[in-house]
């Protein structure tokens, strides 16, 4: 915590407002849009309920397909199953680890030929990396298919000195417990286009008429955010620059420590990009004298919690069958990443001597038999 919240919360129990609405959630959307430069944005009960609604506002119906990266969690694709529409899932490319611009354009020249275009393209900025927007954007834009990018790791981050998440039609934020900033539970829909945010906070709202009386003429949700967790969101953004600063540190220290091992290579940051660095991802290559599985066990038994990349979803059992385009031919590269990444702890308050034990207990996990580059 950044030892504000209590001041944000004693306001809404002051006004005897914590249920959804009230000023704190007012506050928070317009501070979010500011911070990140969009012209409006809605505050809702996660991150999910952000994507479910801007596809939703996107026409997504039964039997659409929509373009979504595959090395992400699972909770990038699911709002398109909750629609009835099929997802097509898309590799990444080496460079940024994201979406492959490459796979993407054989994924719409297919779709094209089809005459089934996705209705929207899901494109995620893995682990705090922008994706390569340029290229992408020029893509959907040639085929007029909407992005929403999902930016839940991404916040404070930016691409050509842009906000990370405020590029496509949509972008999405999240404020779980593991996020970079957090209210517990929380996201964002942030957009250029003040209509679709103030039909979002319509279907957020259990989409209820303007009458007198409960009236719904159409399908909403109960996705607003609570009074209470905007005001954690609110002093939390107050330091958000602060945790980008001290991930960012946390990064270069395993660099420092771990760059010149022969078996390690570190998630790319890609030029005129900044990364808010929310995990520290590195892989580890084949010459490497332990596997990814044997490093996570050692790290477990030293007590420390590192993970493996994210999955891909074309590899999940709930997307067995969906569509996928690899980066190129016989080239996996999301698959690859998953069999060789890891993720390190990464944390904003991670202590110096709490992270050189990390650091020690990695390269002991990977039984110091290889050679370390040399100096040129």
């Amino acid at each position: 915590m950044s030892g504000n919240e209590q001041k944000y919360i004693q306001q809404a129990f002051d006004s005897n407002w914590i249920a959804p609405l009230g000023a704190n959630v007012d506050a928070f959307e317009k501070e979010i849009a500011t911070y990140v430069g969009a012209s409006d944005a809605i505050a809702v009960s996660s991150g999910t309920a952000a994507i479910h609604l801007a596809l939703s506002l996107l026409g997504v119906s039964s039997g659409d397909q929509v373009f979504c990266s595959t090395l992400t969690f699972v909770a990038s694709a699911n709002p398109i199953l909750y629609l009835g529409a099929e997802p097509v899932f898309i590799d990444s490319e080496p460079d940024t680890w994201n979406m492959s611009p490459k796979a993407l354009e054989r994924a719409f020249v297919d779709a094209a030929r089809e005459q089934r275009l996705p209705k929207a393209v899901i494109v995620v900025h893995l682990y705090g990396q922008s994706a390569k927007m340029d290229e992408i954007l020029n893509l959907c834009n040639r085929y007029e298919v909407p992005v929403i990018e999902d930016a839940a790791e991404s916040l404070g981050s930016t691409y050509k000195g842009k906000a990370s998440g405020t590029l496509g039609k949509f972008g999405v934020y999240s404020f779980n417990g593991n996020k970079i900033i957090t209210t517990s539970g929380g996201g964002m829909l942030v957009s250029n286009d003040r209509h679709a945010i103030q039909q979002a906070r319509f279907l957020a709202t259990q989409a209820r008429d303007q009458a007198h009386h409960y009236q719904h003429s159409q399908l909403g949700y109960n996705y607003r955010m609570s009074n209470i967790l905007a005001g954690i969101g609110r002093a939390q953004l107050e330091v958000l620059n602060e945790r980008i600063a001290s991930r960012r540190k946390v990064f270069n220290t395993y660099l420092q420590e771990l760059g010149d091992l022969l078996t390690v290579n570190f998630m790319p940051e890609m030029l005129n990009t900044m990364s808010n660095r929310w995990l520290t991802a590195l892989t580890i290559n084949e010459n490497a004298f332990s596997t990814t599985s044997e490093i996570l066990e050692i790290m477990r038994n030293h007590n420390i919690e590192a993970r493996p990349v994210w999955k891909p979803l074309h590899l999940q059992p709930l997307y067995r069958g969906a569509k996928y385009y690899p980066h190129k031919e016989k080239s996996h590269v999301a698959e690859r990443l998953f069999w060789s990444g890891i993720c390190l702890p990464s944390g904003s308050n991670l202590l110096e001597g709490d992270q050189m034990y990390i650091i020690d207990s990695f390269k002991k996990a990977l039984r110091m038999k290889e050679p370390v580059r040399e100096m040129v």
